[in-house]
């Protein structure tokens, strides 16, 4: 432990992760977090995974308290029991995504996959933004981070997730923006094939392949030696973000994705 967050206070929305021999972004951020010294709020909609992810902190030798809370109906309550046990939040990181079986191409999705998708990547994190913006406004610093998706900027057949993240990018500058004169600042990280249990376990069921196969055709697509990031690289991102090293950072969309976001064409 180097002490990067020491005397912080964080709160992580989506700490806990769905089962998987992998960790997932969420808990990765979690402990990373909690490695570096700060507090930390586990939260997660459902409760026993955030407990989950708060014991192995505390298993660790870190501090962390967990809550079961829903983020698209529940933002403002997430905010104020975490004022009510710290006092203050200093970091704000929101990792919470999902994907759907209804969701597809521009041409092909159902109107009820979007509406979902959308509520929970994006209504649900501006809410989130919103609610954490006062406290952070009124202490004259903070740092929010954004766990986008490089599918934001690429790709054509999740049009509700693709939409969603992009959405989410736009709220990231827009809030950088619009708070920096009261030193909070807001960057989204855009992760791309990263080696998940949602990331490959879902995504596995969905194509019909085994755990083995769905990796190595994922990691086929990174441009970078070594194939599919992990949960700790995005996690590692989220520590710069959140910490003082990045202090003259703001309204930056940052990818952790082996490259694969730059190739053009």
């Amino acid at each position: 432990m180097s002490g990067r967050l020491a005397g912080k206070t964080a709160v992580v929305v989506g700490a806990g992760q769905q089962p998987g021999d992998t960790v997932g972004n969420g808990r990765a951020i979690a402990l990373t977090f909690a490695r570096e010294g700060a507090q930390v709020l586990c939260v997660d909609r459902e409760e026993e995974r955030a407990r989950a992810t708060a014991a192995e902190i505390a298993g660790c030798g870190g501090e962390a308290d967990f809550l079961g809370a829903d983020i698209v109906t529940q933002a403002e309550a997430i905010v104020a029991a975490a004022i009510e046990r710290s006092g203050r939040i200093d970091v704000c990181c929101n990792n919470v995504g999902i994907g759907h079986r209804g969701d597809g191409p521009a041409h092909a999705h159902d109107d009820d996959a979007f509406d979902t998708v959308f509520a929970v990547n994006f209504t649900g994190a501006r809410r989130l933004v919103k609610a954490v913006l006062a406290p952070m406004r009124a202490a004259g610093s903070g740092s929010i981070v954004l766990v986008s998706s490089l599918a934001s900027t690429a790709g054509a057949n999740m049009v509700a997730y693709e939409v969603s993240k992009a959405a989410l990018n736009r709220l990231a500058i827009a809030t950088a923006l619009g708070s920096a004169k009261y030193g909070v600042r807001c960057n989204a990280i855009l992760p791309g094939l990263i080696d998940t249990p949602m990331g490959v376990g879902g995504t596995a069921a969905r194509d019909g392949r085994s755990l083995a196969e769905q990796r190595g055709a994922r990691s086929a697509m990174v441009p970078l030696k070594g194939g599919m990031g992990s949960a700790w690289d995005v996690a590692n991102a989220a520590l710069f973000l959140a910490g003082e090293e990045s202090r003259f950072v703001t309204g930056v969309l940052l990818p952790v994705d082996g490259g694969q976001g730059a190739r053009i064409g």
